[in-house]
């Protein structure tokens, strides 16, 4: 049963909430440089953006030997994507063929202790299908390699999905993957349930209030700044973000994974190109977001546990397709100057 309740009526506000000290040390907090554009600063200076405003964690989405090399030795972590298309011959390949792989695009470039994460694919499920098949047998194959160096216990695999490869999202509580996606979500889970790695998810409240035919979802609850607060069971959720990572939580537990973590991949807000897409809006939902990372506040389901989250995206990419708000995510100007006053600690 859904009660909707105002957040007067609660005991204690969520900004009383978000100001409680927190003794464990800030989950990671990250940022996404993609790259899909003709106009980007050289990656010297992407370095000096980066280290300016303490940002230590970025996402890669390819693995180009270039960026790796330039990013070598700077003391940043790497998320690093492996593209999607490369999934079959990993796949196919045994894991000597994988190693010679890793060895190859991106260890030949770039020391082992600055790669974080290896994200396998990106929304395979969603947008690259035919590639499903290949996905886990090419992490498996990517795995024995990392194993033979003795790396998989310091670089987790994982594979970032869409937040649509859930069925039902509403009300968290409910939450369940497609079940036309079991065959290649539970081998998945099953892998990264055995291996200690966390379930990768690319969440967008912007594009879930845009999409929203029945107003379901407002502005107001997808900025965090909703008066009201959704009740699911003994749970309450005052904003969408928190709801649709619960929802993800809750998929897990009904394939009996519940002890997975998950990483927020991607997640922002545009400022221009579309419906509420503002400066103003990006502002007030990436602040929000930040300000839970750095406090440790976790969600509803799981409160109190840090989410590692990468905030999308560094620089507006004018090469993507797509709607044009597609093209006005980034949070730095070309000039290195942030678009808006977002702080990323408290320190910046």
């Amino acid at each position: 049963m859904l009660i909707t309740i105002t957040i007067r009526d609660l005991l204690f506000p969520v900004s009383f909430l978000l100001l409680l000290p927190c003794e464990a040390v800030a989950a990671t907090l990250g940022i996404c440089y993609g790259r899909v554009a003709n106009n980007l600063p050289p990656t010297s200076e992407v370095i000096n953006i980066l280290k300016t405003n303490g940002i230590s964690n970025v996402r890669i989405f390819d693995p180009d030997p270039f960026t790796l090399q330039s990013f070598s030795g700077t003391g940043i972590n790497l998320m690093t994507g492996v593209p999607n298309e490369v999934l079959p011959s990993l796949a196919s390949g045994t894991p000597a063929s994988a190693l010679q792989w890793l060895q190859t695009n991106i260890f030949a470039h770039i020391v082992p202790s600055q790669i974080r994460y290896i994200a396998v694919g990106n929304e395979v499920l969603f947008k690259d299908s035919l590639y499903s098949p290949y996905l886990v047998p090419a992490i498996v194959n990517l795995y024995q390699a990392l194993k033979m160096l003795n790396l998989d216990g310091t670089i987790k695999l994982s594979s970032p999905q869409a937040a649509s490869v859930l069925s039902v999202s509403y009300p968290p509580s409910l939450g369940a993957f497609d079940p036309s996606l079991r065959a290649v979500l539970r081998p998945l889970l099953s892998f990264l349930h055995e291996t200690e790695s966390p379930f990768m998810v690319n969440v967008y409240p912007y594009f879930s209030y845009t999409n929203s035919r029945s107003n379901q979802v407002t502005l107001d609850y997808a900025l965090f700044r909703s008066n009201d607060m959704v009740q699911d069971g003994q749970l309450m959720y005052g904003n969408l973000f928190e709801a649709s990572l619960d929802a993800v939580v809750h998929a897990m537990e009904k394939e009996g994974f519940a002890e997975v973590e998950v990483v927020v991949s991607e997640t922002g807000w545009p400022k221009g190109g579309g419906e509420a897409a503002s400066v103003e809006n990006a502002l007030a939902y990436n602040e929000n977001v930040v300000r839970r990372v750095v406090g440790n506040v976790g969600t509803p389901r799981r409160p109190g546990v840090g989410i590692e989250v990468y905030l999308f995206d560094l620089f507006d990419e004018n090469g993507k397709g797509g709607d044009e708000c597609e093209r006005h995510f980034g949070i730095f100007g070309l000039d290195g100057v942030k678009a808006y006053d977002l702080r990323f600690n408290s320190e910046n």
